[in-house]
This record gives structure tokens, sequence and C-alpha cells, in this order.
């Protein structure tokens, strides 16, 4: 195997300190020791360390070479960094593995495109290979990112696919776009009016639908229409995306809003022992009490925390409710006006629930009282006003420390809305926001067109691009949070998020490179435990891993540059040389210098 051949003997030099080394009671010798490295633990001290002494996929000791060494049991596999740098493995607590895994797999792959004429090439390659009337799909595209600063449309698509339905989704995953074909299928046409919760673009002047969709009930005529993923796509998508989860050093991840499609692949691979991430997962709640009742019995036919299956590789972590839309297709709930072109109002649109206010109050309510922690999907001001609100009443109501009842986003925290994190998570251990400094780089220039730019204020005279994602301010207010990607929405590397949290920097610069300003960007020590010991909290594993100290679990990525160290612009370019999963190697880079042995 490629990591056993990239790997050369540490022997001669580990035999002087064996020589000497105490022997410990054999219950406590290691038989998998990390030494010679740069080893950033992230415990309360923040301490670095040289060696890891590990026993059965558990460590037992963070130290020197020394006192890791004086551990090692007879035939101990050795792992020596040569000063490389190891963090625990990564996590993020929002990424939409196993439906992007299967889109990466089998759709057309669009999150590159930067023109309309490109994505046209890509469909028409497609339909080349399916027959007359099969089904076109893919995911990724981005306005922002084409040359012509413009939805792809229906009239653009139907020019290759005029035999062949076509459904695109946006890389937000809010909208998408459909061919005519699509639309006539649906039952879409100038006469259909918008859902409710939901647009459908049209032509200013004609007023026939684009084919741009926005939202779950204007895209669900088209989705349904679409074969479903069958149970073996499901596993061999999940299976893709693990293997770039490990080569980025990534060993734990939220899954949010799954189906009993993805719970069964998820379950499947694990019984096979081919499960080798921790995954927790947020059931799909809906928008009703009826469909949340449904999501309870679903959550009630696992195990429910802190019960885990696999010795903590699955976990059933709770219920996702979507309370607004996105920023991208400026259909958050917000205050004030979304933009276009970062400055024009959008003719009045401030976004809307999409979820009924009330309803989602009973429904949350009806998950509090059984126990169940929510996610709630919030990106405008006034949607995280309403939800954090929610979470106050029902805690007051009946209170349930210890849910950790999320805000999925949290884009746009008010005033208000940290006033009431930090109380929660001080009073009730829930509300804790979920974010995504990803977007600020990979969406960041339709967000700074939908949200405005550093400088530009709305009717209210808050300036929204400078208190977008602030993760300052949070870290200033102790109110704690954890880190993800949205994955596909952005790409699942978390170095790229990392870079994010302390740069703040958009793709293509269309509004400038730095359109929310610098002013709440974090520091890496600050944006790795993000990724990590905070993290870990929000999957339920805070005394499983997330830290890299005695009683942990060896969940641990070696990269080739430390991340304290080098310069914040150079984060987006680490390189993952080795991760393990409870000790086990998962992955080794073909020009790791990292060595391993058998003593």
């Amino acid at each position: 195997m490629l990591q056993h051949r990239l790997l050369i003997s540490a022997s001669v030099l580990l035999l002087p300190l064996l020589a000497h080394a105490q022997a410990p009671a054999p219950s406590e010798k290691a038989d998998l020791l990390l030494v010679h490295g740069n080893i950033l633990t992230v415990d309360a001290k923040d301490s670095v360390v040289q060696a890891l002494a590990i026993r059965k996929g558990t460590i037992l000791k963070a130290g020197s070479d020394a006192e890791v060494l004086a551990l090692a049991a007879p035939g101990a596999r050795i792992i020596d960094l040569h000063g490389k740098t190891a963090t625990p493995g990564l996590i993020d607590t929002h990424a939409h593995i196993a439906d992007g895994g299967v889109g990466e797999l089998y759709g057309v792959k669009l999150s590159d495109a930067t023109s309309v004429a490109e994505i046209v090439a890509r469909v028409k390659g497609k339909v080349a290979l399916v027959k007359p009337g099969e089904w076109v799909t893919g995911s990724g595209w981005d306005e922002g990112k084409l040359a012509e600063h413009r939805y792809v449309t229906a009239a653009d698509l139907d020019k290759v696919a005029p035999n062949n339905p076509v459904w695109l989704m946006h890389t937000t995953g809010h909208y998408g776009v459909a061919n005519s074909l699509a639309l006539k299928l649906a039952n879409i046409t100038a006469a259909t009016p918008d859902p409710t919760a939901g647009t459908i673009d049209r032509d200013p002047q004609t007023h026939q639908p684009t084919g741009v969709l926005k939202e779950e009930t204007a895209m669900a005529p088209v989705a349904r229409l679409i074969p479903e993923t069958t149970p073996e796509q499901e596993r061999k998508g999940i299976l893709y995306i693990q293997q770039v989860l490990h080569s980025e050093g990534m060993t734990a991840v939220k899954d949010p809003d799954i189906t009993q499609l993805n719970w069964d692949a998820y379950k499947s691979l694990l019984d096979a022992g081919q499960l080798k991430e921790r995954i927790c997962v947020l059931w799909h709640a809906g928008s009703t009490v009826e469909t949340a009742q449904h999501a309870l019995a679903q959550i009630n036919a696992v195990p429910r925390l802190p019960a885990s299956l696999g010795d903590g590789r699955l976990l059933s972590c709770g219920a996702k409710i979507y309370m607004d839309g996105s920023g991208g297709a400026r259909t958050g709930w917000v205050y004030d006006d979304w933009l276009r072109n970062s400055t024009t109002p959008d003719g009045g649109n401030k976004g809307y629930p999409q979820t009924d206010p009330a309803e989602y109050r009973k429904m949350v309510r009806l998950f509090h009282q059984a126990g169940v922690p929510v996610g709630t999907h919030a990106v405008g001001d006034r949607a995280m006003d309403w939800v954090v609100d929610t979470y106050a009443l029902v805690e007051q109501e009946q209170p349930h420390p210890g849910l950790r009842h999320s805000i999925i986003h949290a884009n746009l925290p008010t005033a208000h809305a940290l006033d009431v994190m930090a109380e929660l998570q001080k009073k009730y251990d829930a509300g804790y926001p979920e974010l995504q400094a990803e977007f600020l780089w990979w969406i960041g220039d339709i967000y700074a067109a939908s949200y405005g730019a550093e400088g530009h204020s709305p009717a209210s005279g808050v300036a929204r691009a400078e208190n977008l994602v602030p993760l300052k301010t949070l870290h200033q207010r102790a109110i704690l949070w954890s880190s993800g990607s949205d994955y596909s929405v952005t790409p699942i590397a978390a170095r790229y998020g990392l870079w994010a949290s302390t740069n703040r920097q958009t793709a293509k610069g269309t509004y400038g490179l730095h359109p929310f300003g610098m002013a709440e960007a974090i520091d890496a020590k600050t944006a790795l435990r993000s990724y990590t010991a905070w993290s870990a909290r929000q999957m339920f594993m805070e005394d499983k891993i997330g830290t890299l100290e005695a009683g942990k679990r060896a969940d641990i990525a070696i990269w080739d540059r430390d991340i304290y160290t080098i310069p914040t612009g150079e984060i987006k370019d680490l390189h993952c040389l080795m991760t393990l999963l409870e000790g086990e190697v998962v992955y080794t880079a073909g020009d790791s210098p990292v060595s391993d042995t058998t003593r």
C-alpha cells in the first residue's frame, strides 16, 4: 500500500530513549506513538507538545518525546512526524456530504464554470450521453462567478437540450434553473402564481418564467419529477466524499437535513465497516407540525443522544427547520430591503419566512419538550431574532439545558440576537451559531451584491456588510460557535474556512476583495478552535474528540505547515500529509515525509 511504501524506519532514533524509559504498567502501554512533531493540542491551555501515546485508538499521553516513548509497548507502531504539525482532526458542523457526494459522481459539475456558455457546453456534453427524455441534472453554478453576471435561463438550456428535461441547482441550494421541457412537465407557466415562501422568476417584459425557481416550494414541482437516488448511488456518493474528507484532514461532519435514504446509507456503510468518518445528522423536519411529528418518529426509531452507533461513528443529533431562505437568492428574511448590485434596493424585497413563524414556534416546542435538539436555518437578521426568541421562550417554559439548539448560518445577528445567544448559552447550553466563513469567499461576490459592501448602510443605518459573519464580535462576547462549509454550497475543505475566517476575502473581488471589511476577522488559533474543540460540542462529542489530550480519541490531521505561524494568506494552501481516525491511518499523501514503523 502507498502509505506503507512511503514509510521509513525511525527505530534507530528511538532506541536510546526507549532503553532509558521507565516501563509502564501493561495496561498503560501504548500500541501507537507519534513523535518528533509540532502537535497543536487545542486543549484549554492551547498546549503544543512533541508527541502522543495512543492505545486502542485513545490518547494516553500528550507530552515530550521522552514521556511518550516511556509508554511504548513491545512492537508498538511509531509514526515519526519529522517536525511536521499535527492538529485534531478537523470537524465540519454543516455539510451535506451524502447528497453532495451523489451530485459530484452523477451530476454535471458547475462550481468552476466561468460563463453561461461554459455551462451550456457541459449540459450539451451530458445530453449526448443520455437518451431523449432522460433527465439531465447538475449543480454548483453561481452568477457571481460568470462573465455575464446573470442567471442561467431556460432559453440558454433549450438550445442544447430541447428533448431532455434539465435541472441545474445553484451553488446555494436555494434556487436553480429548469429548461422549458422541465417547466412544461412541472406545469409551470406564465399563469402559475408564486407559491407561498417561493418565487418563480419572470421576464420583466413578457412575464414568462425564466426557468429560475427560488426556494423549496417553487422548486418542488420540478424536483419531484427527477428520478430518486438509489441506495447504491447514495453509498457510492458517501464513500467518494469520505475519501476527499480524509485527504483534507477532516474526521467528523454534521450532515443536516437528512432523509431516511441518507440514514440508511450511512448505517449500511457502518455495518459493512466502511464508514471511516464520524457522522452526526439532523433530520429534515419540514415546515408544519405534522411533518415535524413525522421527523420525531424517525428520530425515536434510532438511538437517541447520548447514544450512538459504532461507538461514536454515527449519531442522530436532532431536527432541522428552515426559518428563511438565502442571501444569494435574496430570499432571507430581513428588516431592510435586499440590494441589487450592492447599492440598489431590490424593489422593496425583504425576503420571507420559509416556515410560518407561529407554526415554527410550535415545531420547536414539540422537539424541545421531547428532548430533541433543533438546528434552525436562519440567514437574515429578522429570521435570527425570531429563532433566538423562540429558543428563549421554550427554555423558559420548560428548561432543558444541554440540547444545544443552534442557529444554522447565522449570517447577520442583530444586537438583540447577540444578547439572547449569550444568555441562552450561559443559562441553557443552547443558542449556538453554526457559521460558514467560506460564504464570504466562495459566494462573497453575490453576497456583496445582496447585502451591500463596506460603507453602504440601508435605511436603518446599520452597515450590514461589516456585521456579516461577525466572528470577532462573537469571540469578544464569549459566544461560542462552530464552523463548516455548507458543502456543496462551498468546497468541502476546512482549510478554506480557516483562511476565510482570518481574511474575509471574496473569490472574484467584483465589489473589492474585502467588501465586508476586516474588522470581524479572527486569528488562526481561534479559527482552528472553531473547527475542532467548539465543533466537537455541536457534535455532542466534546468528551471524545476536538482536542488532542489524554482520554480523547486519536482523530488526528498532520500538515505540511504550522497554521499558527504561517502568514494567514497561506492557510488556504495547507497540505494534509496524513489523517488518522481513532489511531487508524485512513490517508497518506503521496509526498508525505512522515514515516511509520514498528518497533
